[in-house]
């Protein structure tokens, strides 16, 4: 009997993978899937791709972004991120993701000082007023990293 369940539910299985490859058939839909929700330009030697979503890719993941500032700490001026703009990679370096258009990002290498409350003290990072990615990193993380060129 529960052979019969395991049989049931490998094809119920195999049939939905059958049908999420089906294609829409207008042409703007088939063009945005043939290119894919994000495009991931590899840049020379190890700078970090440039990942550019489609508008639908922005909605579906929320990106959300916040400007680079100065903030008082310690009575002195220093220039902060939040610190949900704050990535750690596999080596536990730490960078963020800046937007300098809308849905181009960029990962951006950054050297924090201290994390104070909810704001990342940098001693090295983006300048001023640039945008930078506080909801949607990972995703756009996965996207740089997973790609794979054909």
């Amino acid at each position: 009997m529960k052979f019969a369940y395991r049989w049931t539910a490998v094809v119920a299985l195999g049939a939905c993978l059958a049908l999420s490859g089906c294609k829409n058939g207008t042409d703007t839909a088939a063009a945005e899937e043939d290119s894919g929700p994000a495009k991931v330009e590899h840049m020379e030697g190890n700078e970090p791709a440039r990942v550019t979503l489609t508008e639908d890719a922005i909605k579906r993941i929320d990106v959300q972004t916040a400007a680079v500032r100065q903030m008082e700490v310690d009575g002195t001026m220093r220039v902060v991120i939040p610190y949900a703009a704050v990535l750690y990679d596999t080596g536990g370096d730490t960078w963020t993701y800046v937007s300098p258009e809308t849905g181009v990002y960029v990962r951006t290498h950054i050297t924090i000082d201290r994390i104070d409350g909810d704001m990342a003290v940098l001693v090295n990072g983006p300048a001023l007023g640039s945008a930078v990615v506080i909801v949607g990193a990972a995703e756009l993380f996965g996207s740089e990293t997973e790609f794979e060129e054909e």
